[in-house]
């Protein structure tokens, strides 16, 4: 329920945002009978939810496990993800009578719209007495003796904070540094953050733009296989917003652009025709595609005519071709931000800051990234449980 500040004076807890993350720390804070309030600078919750997947939120993964993760710390997530799980989840959505389904690669997603999973929470949140405050700027934190909050709509008081207050990913949706500046208020370091899930930039690629292919990206010593998209400033789609994650400046990008054929198995099984490599190869990818790799990279001529040393060559650049991304589109069009509040300085089991007692930290503030595809909505909603189970 969103009410009047007013009728507020002190918490037993104060969750900073209003996103998937800060909801499920005060649903679960709620439903053990303590006093939240959610403060949401926005004028209502979950806006963010609201835009993911396309408008219908992939709000979870099937597969989801610690692997999906990127962390300076890759065990911290491990506790969180282990006590709250998809099916969890997916629990309270079948309560709420929401339609979904999968789409692909264990990613689930509402039949109708993002809508409803806001609703679900606002929902659970009525139903554990959490109070919501949104149009809540918050001004300043301070620890007298409990926290005091203090924001364009007065003081809250309690002697536990969350800060749940998301990365500095879609700027427009009015994102900021804020937990990361509360972090270093209070001496929990934070790691360098950067875009994460989101474009390359690379040059040449306006006059084939729209044209996608299903490929397996590699860098880092990481590797995707799914769709590529070109487009007028580089390239986009699941499989390179995947590997920008892992992607350093400076450094090129593997992508296979055949990963279920053996192209050169192909080749050699032809020798005996007149059949162009090329025509063989546009079999495979989409003909524009086809038409300018050829161009750029190798000439094409009859099969039959060419080497064993030639097709091993045009088989290895296919399945090896070289990208050197000039850098990324950034955070405006980062899903989410890499880097944040160092997991060393916080207790994996209650997300506490060590060193700060009542103070936490949850969701994309941390430095916990997860692959696209529902991931990063199970380290809100775990990562959100966690920390609301421990309040």
């Amino acid at each position: 329920m969103t009410v009047a500040f007013d009728s507020i004076k002190s918490f037993d807890a104060v969750v900073i945002g209003g996103g998937a993350a800060g909801l499920m720390c005060a649903i679960a804070a709620g439903r053990r009978g303590r006093r939240v309030a959610v403060v949401e600078h926005a004028a209502d919750i979950g806006k963010k939810i609201l835009i993911s997947g396309g408008g219908r939120c992939n709000f979870t993964n099937l597969h989801c496990s610690p692997r999906n993760f990127l962390s300076a710390n890759p065990h911290f997530a491990k506790s969180a993800l282990a006590r709250y799980t998809p099916a969890d989840f997916i629990a309270m959505v079948e309560k709420h009578g929401i339609p979904y389904h999968e789409k692909t690669l264990g990613q689930l997603f509402c039949d109708q719209s993002a809508h409803d999973i806001v609703r679900m929470l606002r929902s659970e949140c009525d139903d554990a007495g959490v109070r919501i405050v949104t149009g809540c700027r918050v001004v300043e934190v301070r620890r007298p003796a409990e926290f005091v909050v203090e924001t364009n709509r007065g003081e809250f008081r309690a002697p536990a904070v969350v800060i749940a207050t998301g990365g500095l990913s879609i700027p427009k949706m009015g994102a900021t540094d804020f937990g990361y500046r509360i972090a270093k208020q209070f001496g929990v370091k934070v790691r360098a953050c950067r875009p994460a899930l989101t474009p390359l930039l690379v040059e040449g690629c306006a006059e084939i733009s729209g044209v996608s292919a299903d490929v397996a990206a590699a860098a880092g010593g990481q590797e995707f296989r799914e769709r590529m998209l070109f487009t007028h400033r580089g390239l986009s789609g699941p499989a390179i917003l995947q590997i920008s994650s892992y992607w350093e400046p400076g450094t090129s990008v593997r992508i296979d652009l055949l990963p279920r054929v053996d192209i050169l198995a192909e080749l050699i099984a032809r020798r005996g025709e007149r059949t162009e490599t090329k025509t063989i190869v546009a079999a495979h990818l989409p003909k524009r595609l086809t038409d300018l790799w050829f161009e750029r990279n190798v000439q094409s001529r009859p099969v039959a005519k060419a080497s064993d040393r030639e097709l091993e060559r045009l088989a290895g650049a296919l399945h090896g071709w070289e990208v050197l991304p000039r850098g990324i589109e950034g955070y405006e069009k980062a899903e989410v931000t890499a880097g944040g509040v160092d997991t060393d300085d916080l207790s994996a089991r209650t997300f506490e800051a060590r060193a700060v007692r009542g103070l936490h930290f949850i969701g994309e503030v941390l430095d916990v990234t997860g692959h696209l595809g529902g991931f990063n909505f199970q380290w809100a909603w775990a990562s959100g449980n966690a920390a609301g189970e421990s309040l």
